[in-house]
C-alpha cells in the first residue's frame, strides 16, 4: 500500500512538473520549513542555484553576494538551495548551512531548505528546470572546465548525454516572465553571468 501511494504521488508530481508553465507555478521551502510560493517572486529576475559548503566552488557564494548587493534593488533575487548529492559536500543541517553562510560570506540573499536535484526524489522545481534547460557541456578549453569533464566522464562515458545536475554551482537564469533563459555550469565564469543578468535587469 505505501509503495503504491508513492508510485501516485510521483505519477501526480511528474504531470504537474510537466504542466508548469513558469516558475511560478513551484512551491519550495524556506530554510524554516515553511512553503513558499515562488510567484512571490514575480517580476524579478531570478538566478536560481544549487549550493555546497564544502566544495571547490563554495567560494562562489562571495560573487553571489556581490552580484545580489549590485542588482538587487534593480529587481534580481537569487534563490539558494543547498544540495548534498555532489560528493556530500552540503553537510548539516540548512540552519548550520545558513549559520556557515553568513558567518562565512554575510550573504543576504534567500536560502531554502536542501533538496535533491536529481533522481526520484529530485524536487519538482529542479526536474522542471532541467527540463527547461538541457546540459549543454564544460567548456574544456577552460582548465577547471576540463577537469569537471574529465571527472565525470571517467564516472559514465555518457554523462553529456544527460541533462542532470553535474555539480554544485549550477546556475538557471529565469526572465522576469518566469521563464528559464539559460543554464550555467559551475565553472561558467561569473562575469558572463554578470553580462546576461545586466541585459535582463534594463
Amino acid at each position: 500500500m505505501k509503495k503504491l501511494m508513492t508510485i501516485c504521488l510521483l505519477a501526480v508530481t511528474s504531470v504537474l512538473t510537466m504542466n508548469a508553465q513558469n516558475v511560478y507555478d513551484f512551491k519550495v521551502k524556506d530554510d524554516a520549513g515553511k512553503n513558499v510560493s515562488l510567484s512571490n517572486y514575480k517580476g524579478k529576475v531570478l538566478l536560481i542555484v544549487n549550493t555546497a559548503t564544502r566544495c571547490g566552488f563554495t567560494p562562489q557564494y562571495k560573487d553571489l553576494e556581490a552580484l545580489y548587493e549590485k542588482y538587487q534593488g534593480k529587481g534580481l533575487e537569487i534563490l539558494d538551495f543547498p544540495c548534498n548529492q555532489f560528493g556530500a559536500q552540503a553537510p548539516g543541517t540548512i540552519q548550520e548551512i545558513h549559520q556557515f553562510c553568513t558567518a562565512n560570506y554575510d550573504i543576504k540573499f534567500p536560502q531554502f531548505d536542501k533538496i535533491d536535484v536529481n533522481g526520484e526524489n529530485a524536487h519538482p522545481l529542479y526536474t522542471w528546470l532541467k527540463a527547461q534547460k538541457g546540459f549543454g557541456g564544460f567548456d574544456v578549453n577552460d582548465q577547471r572546465g576540463k577537469m569537471m569533464d574529465d571527472m565525470l566522464r571517467k564516472r559514465d562515458a555518457d554523462f553529456d548525454k544527460k541533462n542532470d545536475i553535474k555539480w554544485n554551482f549550477t546556475k538557471f537564469l529565469v526572465s522576469r516572465e518566469g521563464k528559464v533563459l539559460k543554464r550555467y555550469e559551475p565553472t561558467d565564469k561569473m562575469s558572463d553571468i554578470e553580462a546576461d543578468i545586466s541585459k535582463e535587469i534594463r
